[in-house]
């Protein structure tokens, strides 16, 4: 005779918990650009990584701030009364220990582990040939899946801020042949999509003919739908990575990078016809792989934005896009310049009218080539702004005064809503 055997139900929040909640729970953690320490050099923050012992106080505070209770399908008093008891009993590092591990396994983080000498320590209280401390000085890194799931949250987010918005591809008034119908049907012309109208080409062959039986369709009776022509674009985000933009009591930064890789996850996503680059202006300018952009900190202290714009123009003539633009998001007003011999010319006093002028030729060459610019402003800087209604009035863009809280929204919406536009 077989029996059931019922025990008390322990919970295992480490197994049970969601990862993808954790992870924007860390979110900021995760895709922090120096802001801890606004004061600290450029190099010592680039040469600056992710530590476990970092990760480990990241997660500690995500819990002890209620984040475990949109991790956990529980009720949110037990909870409570469960994380009291690890620590009662001492268990919170066993805990975060079981987290890390998950994370690991489930490919959201990569962890590099030096190379272990079994000799080099016979400590038996060490783990692994390694004291605790050695163990704090291990590095990690946010591995592709976790980046593009951070991207994808962040993308959800800022759409469910917009409300109901228009969210797909780009509609356009001018028309062309496809499977989508949306206008009357035309005469099929070698080239288009054989999207037969099947009711018009009979129409036509029965006008020509008669109602007769074999019933003869000839070329000229072909008629096809017509649908929506669909616009492409080529974007260029450009970033401005400058030191000010941890500067003053505020992080602009993490909210850009936040911005810009909810928006390659839309283009992915939605428009997988159009094209999204990257390239950080700060001392000088260059692109960067979309990819590795949570993974950047902020530059150097002067904005260099001709040399943005170079590089911009560049990425963009290799495209052959519907449409060209640049979206760019800063915080400051140009203040240095490459000069023809690869120097650097700075001046961050005022508008220089060597920087600004040549930064407006650039805007100029961008004009010409049909390169529509559009400017996200991060401060109010009477320089900054002068400067923008300048580029604005040229090339006929776009500037924003917005916040790093608002910045998705005016980013994506702008996006989005420019492509319903017709095309010229």
């Amino acid at each position: 005779m077989k029996f059931t055997k019922y025990s008390k139900y322990v919970p295992d929040p480490a197994g049970e918990m969601s990862m993808e909640d954790l992870l924007s729970a860390l979110s900021d953690y995760l895709l922090q650009s120096g802001f801890q320490n606004p004061y600290m050099g450029f190099y010592e923050m680039q040469q600056g990584e992710h530590t476990m012992e970092d990760l480990r106080k990241a997660i500690e505070q995500a819990l002890e701030s209620g984040a475990l209770d949109d991790m956990l399908d529980m009720d949110s008093e037990r909870i409570e009364e469960m994380l009291n008891e690890i620590k009662a009993q001492g268990k919170m590092d066993e805990l975060i220990d079981q987290i890390i591990q998950r994370m690991e396994q489930e490919n959201f983080i990569n962890v590099d582990r030096p190379f272990e000498n079994p000799y080099e320590n016979s400590d038996p209280s060490s783990v692994g040939g390694q004291t605790g401390q050695a163990q704090d000085q291990v590095k990690f890194e946010v591995t592709d899946k976790g980046l593009d799931f951070l991207g994808y949250r962040t993308l959800r987010d800022l759409l469910a801020s917009l409300g109901k918005s228009s969210f797909g591809r780009h509609d356009t008034r001018d028309l062309a042949t496809g499977v989508e119908t949306s206008g009357a049907a035309k005469q099929y012309e070698f080239g288009d999509a054989l999207n037969l109208d099947i009711t018009a080409t009979l129409s036509s062959a029965i006008q020509r003919e008669g109602l007769t039986v074999p019933l003869n369709i000839e070329y000229s009776d072909l008629q096809v739908h017509q649908c929506e022509y669909q616009s492409s674009c080529a974007t260029v985000v450009m970033l401005d990575c400058s030191h000010s933009m941890i500067l003053y009591g505020e992080d602009r930064f993490t909210p850009a990078k936040k911005v810009a890789m909810a928006l390659s996850q839309l283009i992915r996503t939605q428009y997988p016809g159009d094209s999204l680059s990257l390239v950080l202006f700060h001392d000088s300018a260059e692109e960067l792989p979309i990819s590795q952009l949570a993974r950047v900190k902020v530059g150097p202290y002067y904005t260099n934005t001709r040399e943005g714009l170079r590089v911009a123009q560049r990425i963009l003539q290799r495209q052959r896009k519907d449409m060209k633009q640049i979206v760019m998001i800063t915080d400051g007003k140009p203040s240095a310049l490459t000069l023809e011999d690869g120097r650097i010319y700075k001046n961050a006093f005022g508008l220089d009218p060597l920087v600004v002028s040549k930064t407006l030729e650039e805007v100029s060459r961008c004009k010409r080539s049909g390169i529509l610019i559009n400017t996200f402003m991060l401060a109010s800087d009477f320089g900054l702004v002068q400067f923008v209604q300048k580029v604005s009035e040229m090339c006929r863009g776009k500037a924003y005064f917005t916040t790093p809280e608002r910045l998705g929204e005016y980013v994506l919406m702008d996006y989005m809503s420019r492509k319903m536009k017709t095309i010229h």
